[in-house]
């Protein structure tokens, strides 16, 4: 083999070991990839039905209901709601009226299955997010309340 065919082959062998790795590299970031939702967005059918993703809002007041471990509430951004399932230990920071993101999946009938509940810590923080779906919510609610 002459010089040029193996520097021509390691060059090959160099950008398929490249491409290789950055594939590998790129499917396991989508797999673990993980989107935020809010209850308008999941109502309006913009979050997927057969992937896990998050939901976040308050918890409504008064819909907490715990059976064994099993935990059922609603997170709501003020304009729509979305029921969750949990079951586990909830956090203790959990409380109803209070923020509250939860990681999961949709199924069919629209009923969320969380996998984890993450309560925020911080009395002033909420996700970007949800903090715009909840201005947006409290400005179309005072839109109707003037008509």
């Amino acid at each position: 083999m002459k010089p040029r065919q193996k520097r021509a082959a390691i060059i090959v062998g160099g950008l398929a070991a490249v491409s290789l790795s950055a594939y590998f590299v790129l499917n396991a970031f989508e797999s673990n990839l993980v989107f935020f939702f809010t209850p308008s967005q999941i109502e309006s059918g913009e979050a997927p039905k057969d992937r896990t993703f998050r939901v976040g809002g308050m918890v409504k007041e008064g819909s907490l209901q715990r059976v064994n471990m099993t935990s059922n509430f609603v997170v709501t951004d003020s304009a729509k709601e979305v029921t969750v399932s949990y079951t586990g230990i909830l956090p203790d920071l959990f409380k109803e009226g209070k923020g509250v993101v939860a990681q999961g999946k949709l199924d069919g009938s629209g009923h969320f299955t969380a996998s984890e509940v993450l309560a925020k810590h911080d009395e002033n923080y909420m996700p970007p997010e949800a903090q715009h779906a909840m201005d947006q919510a409290q400005i179309a609610n005072t839109a109707k309340s003037l008509k």
